[in-house]
């Protein structure tokens, strides 16, 4: 995982539920003009999030971390974490704030909302490959 302010962590076990899991199961049934997650969290936070991203298998909806419930400080009881596969410089990822700590809830959209931090002018696509962290768009009124 790699976050916006440049520390990345390797080898780090998650353990949850993915969304897409959830989706094949018929548990959650997003409508077919979806494109876009937003992720509802405490206090107001929100990212948003391609569905694609959501749905993809390196998407995570974390209950664990090295074999131990999430605390408090790192989501708990539930947060969104987007992982890296090394073994796959292809698969999508982004950085770490495109996934929610204590998550409350997931909203299916047609069109794109930017979130807490997009809002401030942090990029929407965040992709740490190419240092995506910061670009023009939407700011705070």
């Amino acid at each position: 995982m790699h976050c916006v302010t440049r520390w990345s962590k390797f080898d780090t076990l998650w353990e949850g539920v993915s969304v897409k899991t959830l989706v094949e199961q018929g548990i959650i049934k997003p409508k077919p003009p979806a494109r876009f997650v937003i992720q509802h969290c405490e206090h107001g936070y929100t990212t948003n999030t391609p569905i694609d991203l959501i749905l993809s298998d390196n998407m995570l909806m974390a209950t664990h971390y090295n074999n131990l419930p999430l605390d408090l400080d790192h989501g708990y009881p539930l947060r969104m974490v987007i992982g890296v596969n090394r073994a796959d410089p292809d698969e999508t990822t982004a950085y770490l704030w495109k996934g929610g700590k204590w998550l409350r809830g997931l909203e299916f959209v047609r069109e794109d909302r930017p979130g807490f931090w997009e809002l401030r002018g942090y990029s929407n696509t965040a992709d740490p490959w190419t240092e995506d962290r910061f670009a023009p768009g939407p700011k705070l009124p």
